[in-house]
This record gives structure tokens, sequence and C-alpha cells, in this order.
């Protein structure tokens, strides 16, 4: 038996679609509001989720992320309550595959192996690190494939062919094709230029390839889909969406969680065949 983003990669193809990845920062604008969100997206369209573990010092995302994670450790978001909404979440969905994205930081400080056991305790299904190369595979990457958990690594424009040898070397679920370079949420994907680097990447494995930083619309999300991806990546659109239906004290309005869902429901709509 796979894994859960195996297993979910293998029926969004058998259906003739991409799959739909979203992302969300864990804890924001607080961890009541953030997990009814999280636990909204499946029913809206998601396919697999990314829940993003707050730190002080996101290099490789955009504004609406960076404020995103700041909102959260400004309302107390930490490691012992990300895993706890993974545990809260599961309680209600153990179908739904979910992934654990951010930088090394947090878990160096929570402790690696502790994280890794509590990870696999509440039901996390895969972890992105954006900041651990593959010459620090020893440090979390190998442990995790022990316990089972998949361990995705990033591809982007600039990746030449000996570096992703590389990057592909114990990654395992799904190759995560960063579409633009740059930081996230800031530019539009060229839909040609992913076509060519998916069709690259998939000569080199049997991964599927999901493409996110700057998929906005549902447009966009099409056009990616389109383009011979296996999923698609949004995050900063559901964020900027949030932003968009909070109060002045940083809480979020009853709007927030229909304003998202109802978003993802027209980026899940826009990617079926």
């Amino acid at each position: 038996m796979g894994s859960r983003i195996e297993e979910r990669f293998s029926e969004t193809k058998a259906a003739g679609r991409a799959a739909l990845v979203t992302f969300v920062t864990a804890g924001d604008p607080n961890m009541e509001d953030s997990l009814a969100l999280i636990k909204a997206l499946p029913e809206a369209g998601a396919d697999l989720i990314e829940i993003g573990m707050p730190f002080t010092d996101p290099m490789a995302d955009g504004p609406a992320i960076q404020a995103s994670s700041l909102r959260a450790l400004e309302a107390g978001q930490n490691m012992i309550k990300t895993l706890a909404m993974v545990k809260n979440f599961r309680e209600g969905d153990s179908h739904t595959p979910i992934i654990l994205m951010g930088y090394y930081n947090p878990i160096y400080i929570y402790g690696s192996q502790r994280f890794l056991d509590d990870a696999k305790a509440v039901g996390v299904d895969g972890l992105i690190i954006v900041d651990l190369p593959p010459e620090e595979d020893q440090e979390l990457c190998v442990p995790a494939l022990a316990m089972e958990m998949n361990f995705i690594r990033l591809a982007t424009p600039t990746t030449n062919e000996a570096r992703l040898e590389k990057v592909l070397t114990n990654t395992s679920g799904f190759v995560y094709y960063v579409s633009i370079t740059g930081i996230t949420g800031t530019a539009k994907p060229d839909p040609d230029a992913v076509s060519r680097r998916v069709a690259l990447i998939k000569a080199k494995t049997d991964l599927p390839i999901a493409v996110g930083f700057g998929v906005k619309t549902p447009e966009q999300a099409k056009a990616i889909a389109d383009s011979g991806a296996d999923g698609v990546v949004v995050g900063s659109a559901l964020i900027s969406v949030m932003q968009g239906h909070m109060k002045r004290d940083g809480k979020a309005a009853s709007t927030m969680v229909p304003a998202v869902t109802d978003l993802v429901r027209s980026l899940a709509g826009a990617i079926v065949n």
C-alpha cells in the first residue's frame, strides 16, 4: 500500500485531471480559524493540503505568506499547536494528504527525531523543507523516509541537469516544480516554459510533478494543468483572500472561510478536464 500522497495522485491521474494542492499557514490568523479553514478545504476541492509551519524569517516566501507567518506567530502558534491541528484534522479526515512545509530551524529547535515521531503519530504524510539541500539528507530526509514519510523536493527554472539528479535522489511523493524565479506569489508563470521543464523532469523521474509559485486564478491553474503538470499548487492567492476578510483586530471575519473555499472551488473546477 502506498502513501496517502501516492494514492491521491493515482486517483487524480485515473480521473484524467491534475490534483489541486492548497497551501495555508498554520495558525493564521489564529488557531481556531485556521483549523476551520483547513477542515473546509477538502470539500471545496483541495486534493492535498500543504500546511506552512510559521517561521520568523521565511526567505523563499513573498509578502502574503510572510505576513501570514508573522500573524500566526503573533497569535501564539508554535510547533506543538501545528501538530495538534493536524491531529484534530485527522480525526475527521483520514484520506486527504497533509504535507508540512517550511524551514528547518523550527524543526531543529523542536528536535528533529521528536518532530518526526510526533508528525508521524498525528498523521503527517510528507515534508517540504525548503532550506535543506540534498547535501543535508542525513539531517532529516533519510530519517523521514525510514519512517515512511514522503520527503518532497523543489526544482526551479535554474536547476540544471546535474543538479536535478541530486534533487531527485531520495525525493518521494512528488516533485514540486517552482514555476518562476524569485519568491512566492510575485509573478505569474509562463505555461510554455513550464511545459518544457515538466517534460524535462518527467524524463528523469516517474514521480508526479506539482507546479506552484505564482498561480492565482482559475485560468492560470488550468494553463498549468494543461502543461502536463500532475498537480497545481496555490498558496499566496488563498492567503490574499484571507487578508481581505480579516477585521481590524486581525481576527477572521465570518466571511473568510467561505471566501477562500469559493476560490478553491473555482480553481478545482478549472483543472477538471
